[in-house]
């Protein structure tokens, strides 16, 4: 992701950095409780889809608005158009009325001191969050966009690396990350409170590093002027250069599921199947294939590569 978004993540995620998320099933029903939201398909009601300013949210879009045309409904496209202080105010006044969210910073944007952590916990929290804005979130994805700490393949495998807390197994290591880092609750000060990594001074040596998890950083890591770096979890870098991402079993890092962010008057049972059938198909590693196909050498557009992934999954004819 682009740094203006990561700069945002960073800031939602400062204040709640304890917190994590979610609840990936439980919202395709209407929570307005009304008897005929299926009618919005048949008004003639026109969805448009809307997407953050930066290259995986307008593939996200595109999947949402090929899937939703596909079953018949009436779409428009209205991407990259900022911050979640730009998008919800355009939720709000129908400018847009459906876009693909990140349910942790979501959740950070209506409660900046949340604590949940697991997707089921965020999810479950955001229905009533979004609520008070005539919003609804439907089924989320397994498919994640957040921090990771991360090492090189040949790193985990000298050292038995497999989770965050293993870290201790290679003290002392420099660690990269964006200049935040070192006072994220889920950063330097969450290794040390949450891992015990990081107990002794010297132990961690902190590199700011100012791309946000991008070609700088994973440079640093590949030629070892870190060992340990902050990288999202959906960076084609992750495949292209053989990292590994050490597992969370503490939750330190907030669920950042994809999920779908509506306005209620948008809601329709065609529109929830279409939308909860991609969540159920949707994973980190599908992300960070379309990333890969959009970002990398191949420089496909967003548009095709959601149309092939959607043919792929057998939910487009």
């Amino acid at each position: 992701m682009f740094t203006a978004l990561k700069k945002g993540r960073v800031a939602a995620a400062t204040i709640g950095a304890a917190s994590l998320i979610a609840l990936a099933g439980c919202t395709n029903e209407d929570p307005t409780g009304s008897a005929d939201d299926s009618s919005a398909a048949a008004s003639g009601d026109t969805v448009v889809v809307g997407s953050f300013a930066f290259p995986e949210s307008q593939i996200l879009g595109e999947i949402y608005a090929q899937a939703l045309t596909d079953a018949g409904l009436d779409v428009e496209t209205k991407f990259n158009i900022g911050p979640r202080q730009q998008t919800i105010p355009a939720l709000q006044d129908g400018s847009i009325n459906l876009i693909p969210e990140y349910n942790g910073n979501l959740l950070a944007y209506y409660d900046t001191e949340y604590e949940e952590r697991t997707t089921e916990e965020v999810d479950g929290a955001l229905v009533d969050a979004v609520a008070a804005d005539s919003l609804q979130v439907l089924d989320s994805a397994e498919a994640e966009d957040k921090d990771a700490y991360v090492v090189t393949q040949e790193t985990a495998d000298e050292n038995d690396l497999t989770s965050i807390g293993d870290l201790a197994n290679i003290v002392p290591f420099t660690l990269g990350a964006n200049p935040q880092f070192v006072e994220l609750g889920y950063g330097v000060p969450g290794l040390k409170d949450t891992y015990g990594v990081g107990t002794e001074e010297g132990d961690v040596t902190f590199l700011p590093i100012e791309d946000f998890g991008g070609p700088d950083t994973v440079a640093a890591l590949v030629d070892g002027t870190v060992q340990v770096a902050d990288i999202y979890t959906t960076s084609p870098a992750i495949s292209s250069e053989n990292l590994v991402v050490l597992e969370d079993p503490e939750n330190l890092i907030s669920a950042q599921n994809i999920i779908p962010l509506l306005s209620d008057d948008i809601y329709s049972d065609e529109l929830a199947e279409a939308l909860n059938a991609i969540s159920a198909e949707l994973t980190t590693d599908d992300l960070i294939a379309l990333r890969d196909r959009v970002e990398g050498d191949e420089k496909a557009t967003a548009a095709q590569a959601a149309t092939d992934w959607l043919t792929e999954k057998g939910l487009m004819g």
